[in-house]
């Protein structure tokens, strides 16, 4: 069963034409992308592609669910953190799917202290949380 939101605390918009091969924005003018398929995919690769798109929404997103659980554990996320996102796409029996890595940096974090919190990150973080049970997801810390 899905989860239900308990409140709404924002809402993006965006405005997309001609799927893989057009353009999206979104409604403040803020993101404004020319989409194109890659190479490997037998496109022109002269665009972004929902992939991408993904993997920096993902790994932005689990950032912020680091530095939001460190708050409540009183942890400090280094000023140098970073993640390192990939999405794979490729054929499922239903057609295609996706499955996403985070290779997440906590450098001067003591490493169990880095592990809880990459562990309890995922277990907030929207995209994770969205994501869970639905394709492999594959959380590195390194």
């Amino acid at each position: 069963m899905p989860t239900k939101l308990d409140k709404v605390l924002y809402t993006a918009h965006a405005h997309t034409t001609g799927g893989r091969e057009g353009q999206s924005a979104s409604d403040d003018g803020k993101l404004s992308v020319t989409l194109a398929p890659p190479k490997e995919l037998g496109g022109n690769g002269n665009g972004t592609n929902p992939e991408q798109l993904f993997a920096a929404g993902y790994s932005a997103c689990f950032m912020g669910a680091m530095k939001h659980v460190a708050g409540l554990k009183k942890i400090t996320v280094p000023a140098d953190a970073s993640i390192d996102a990939s999405v794979d796409i490729g054929p499922i029996p239903a057609g295609f799917g996706i499955a996403a890595q985070l290779k997440i940096s906590l450098p001067g974090l003591d490493r169990a202290v880095a592990q809880d919190l990459v562990d309890a990150a995922h277990g907030v973080c929207p995209y994770s949380n969205a994501t869970r049970g639905n394709i492999e997801v594959t959380l590195t810390l390194v």
